[in-house]
């Protein structure tokens, strides 16, 4: 069977997008406008989830396979980014001087200061990250940032699979379940539940939505309809939250409430017209990201860390447009980078373990 290059393509672009929004919502916070950095959410995190629903089948056993090889992937990762974080503490604060660097946690805020970073190694921060509690990395803040999304992607892949082996006549109450429990966690705010049961409940539907939408395509008719009713839904939410819900996008989207869900809907909307619309006969530079996404995911936590220290000395010294551009391009180049060391760094990690499970075994 033929890969559908659309994923890859997809994933590849939803990537991007991933990297601009981490670019403007982070070191973008202290120069890019707010208008900017509303409309960099326009493609966001929940394409990924429809994504993986397109390409989810029922196989139980396959699916936790897949998992488990992520969480080894996850763990191979973390291990690495904690020796690089201690490393960083212990020389870069005497390669760089005192004062710089306390001009720069200074200008990116106090839970950076300098006098909080400890240069002995945080042992339970590792066993933290290993269970997924995201306590933050001190030089890279971004990545911890970023985690929130693969906790979710285990919990509500383990459902979806689940229901989709389970209960396969049954996905569209299973998704009106979830579109009922979303719409009922907004209309009481008080019954919103803490952790991350309110996010699978939007993006489970989400999910189960794209593995409806496997292989087939929305007819030519009814699209201009879908982006109407989409329309339709924006103007309804200026209209009831008023104008200033547009600068509140963000802060609707953990958890997910009907703003952030409704400004969701003109992706996921174009994402679907497109799906077997759109013919990618060939792999290019954005297929290759969207084979390589979670690497890519990786690495962007990482590079969106390090371009603070490009933003320090240059956002005083060129319009704000130029220096986004700039340090947008720098986040992918410094990304693919690391995308592709972590990829050889899991490689060795993985031959590490078989190499050890031979040992044992013998």
């Amino acid at each position: 069977m033929n890969r559908d290059l659309y994923i890859d393509f997809a994933k590849g672009l939803a990537t991007l997008s991933i990297i601009f929004i981490h670019t403007a919502f982070w070191s973008g916070q202290f120069y890019i406008p707010a208008e900017v950095r509303v409309f960099s959410l326009v493609f966001d995190v929940a394409l990924f989830y429809a994504l993986s629903g397109i390409t989810s089948g029922a196989y139980i056993e396959k699916t936790l396979y897949r998992l488990l090889k992520l969480q080894i992937t996850y763990m191979i990762f973390v291990t690495f980014l904690f020796f690089l974080d201690y490393f960083f503490k212990v020389f870069g604060l005497s390669f760089f001087s005192m004062e710089w660097l306390q001009s720069f946690y200074s200008t990116f805020g106090s839970k950076y200061s300098t006098t909080s970073i400890s240069t002995y190694p945080q042992w339970e921060n590792l066993g933290n990250w290993y269970l997924h509690q995201y306590t933050n990395a001190d030089t890279f803040p971004v990545v911890m940032g970023s985690f929130w999304y693969l906790k979710v992607y285990y919990i509500l892949t383990v459902f979806g699979v689940l229901i989709l082996r389970f209960f396969p006549k049954h996905i569209n109450w299973f998704i009106g379940l979830c579109i009922a429990l979303t719409l009922l966690f907004n209309i009481f705010p008080e019954y919103y539940p803490t952790g991350q049961v309110g996010y699978v409940a939007f993006y489970l539907a989400v999910f189960l939505t794209g593995h409806k939408m496997r292989g087939k395509k929305i007819p030519t008719k009814a699209i201009p309809v879908l982006y109407g009713l989409v329309g339709a839904a924006l103007i309804w939410m200026f209209w009831y939250y008023g104008g200033d819900i547009f600068y509140k996008i963000n802060k609707n989207k953990f958890p997910p409430k009907v703003p952030y869900i409704i400004w969701a809907l003109f992706s996921l909307t174009t994402l679907f017209v497109l799906y077997n619309r759109l013919k990618i006969t060939k792999e290019n530079f954005i297929t290759y990201i969207g084979k390589n996404a979670i690497f890519f995911y990786f690495a962007q936590g990482i590079s969106s860390s390090l371009v603070y220290f490009l933003v320090v000395p240059l956002k005083e010294n060129m319009p704000w447009w130029l220096l986004m551009v700039i340090i947008y391009g720098i986040n992918i180049i410094l990304a693919f980078i690391i995308s592709a060391g972590l990829k050889k760094a899991d490689t060795s990690g993985w031959n590490i373990l078989e190499f050890l499970r031979k040992k044992t075994a013998s």
